[in-house]
């Protein structure tokens, strides 16, 4: 029986960041990577578009992760189509992970270059210097992130490259951050009339939990006049992370606000990062909305978890059903 929980809760005075608070001029800000620093506070680094229509990376830090945001007064990581060609039209989307064997942020984005949007990785303690690895995945690919410790000796990339076979989630695996290979597919749109057909990708970097990776994936609903973002969950085995161990059938967080319905592109909620509080179980969800301004969600891992036991099935039983099936 599927129950319609509220699972994240809005915080009551979103957006929490829009253009008005930049300290230059700009377009729109939305689709941050998130992180706690070592002193407890919060980093955004968002996703700015500039009034060419070109997106760079500005980061945003505040003590409580809410309000009183101290904003770079200029781009943090500028797109650099001298160096990277690749980032002619602008650096999108940053998801921001934590890896402690490099003691360093793993930040990996969407560069976007003359023959679609790619996957580009670059290192920093700080956010303020970077070390550049370049295009790791080639267009037409995005959605991806690395995951914060090595998977039987070797660094795995969750990402979403469009193949003919479709818009799906996909795990690669690199002995040194450079070379990427042992491609496996993770997670598959669905098909027909689902919240989640034709088109998914990962939202923010999957959560380690002792049941397994959880995920927050988007799904994209085409209608006639646009199309919907909204959010779902799937679990996956820590050791053997291309295993789909529960995936949630319906969708469990999507655009109700005006800030989230009206925009520049309207009815998107798209979250690149979160951050988890001191107790281990709360989650600060950070997200764009309507591609136009940053809001914040808190929710509870337990209850996401509790969430995907009551309304998700095991991906391999459905496997077993549509064999029989056909």
């Amino acid at each position: 029986m599927i129950q319609h929980d509220i699972l994240f809760n809005r915080y009551s005075l979103n957006p929490i960041l829009t253009e008005k608070d930049w300290p230059y001029c700009i377009n729109s800000v939305f689709n941050a990577g998130a992180t706690l620093m070592p002193d407890g506070s919060t980093l955004l680094l968002c996703r700015v578009e500039d009034r060419r229509g070109l997106s760079h990376l500005s980061a945003a830090r505040s003590v409580n992760g809410v309000n009183n945001w101290l904003i770079d007064t200029e781009p943090s990581l500028p797109a650099c189509p001298e160096q990277y060609p690749e980032e002619i039209w602008g650096i999108e989307d940053p998801r921001i992970t934590f890896v402690p064997e490099l003691n360093q942020y793993a930040v990996v984005y969407t560069s976007y270059s003359r023959g679609g949007p790619g996957v580009s990785l670059a290192l920093t303690k700080d956010f303020r210097t970077y070390e550049r690895f370049g295009v790791i995945m080639t267009p037409d690919d995005k959605d991806a992130a690395i995951m914060p410790r090595r998977i039987n000796g070797f660094w795995a990339l969750i990402h979403r490259p469009m193949t003919p076979l479709g818009a799906h989630i996909w795990i690669s695996y690199s002995p040194d951050l450079r070379h990427w290979g042992s491609h496996k597919l993770m997670l598959e749109a669905r098909r027909g009339a689902w919240w989640d057909a034709n088109k998914i990708g990962m939202s923010p970097p999957p959560i380690e939990t002792p049941r397994g990776w959880l995920m927050i994936y988007h799904g994209v609903r085409r209608t006639p006049s646009s199309s919907i973002y909204r959010l779902g969950l799937a679990l996956f085995d820590l050791e053997q992370p291309e295993k789909c161990l529960v995936r949630g059938d319906s969708w469990m967080f999507a655009p109700e606000a005006p800030y989230e319905r009206q925009g520049d592109v309207q009815d998107v909620v798209f979250p690149c990062g979160y951050t988890i509080g001191p107790d281990g179980d709360t989650i600060n969800l950070y997200y764009g909305a309507a591609d136009s301004s940053i809001a914040l969600a808190h929710g509870s891992i337990r209850c996401l978890l509790a969430w995907l036991d009551a309304n998700g099935h095991s991906e391999h039983a459905h496997d077993r059903r549509q064999q029989r099936k056909s």
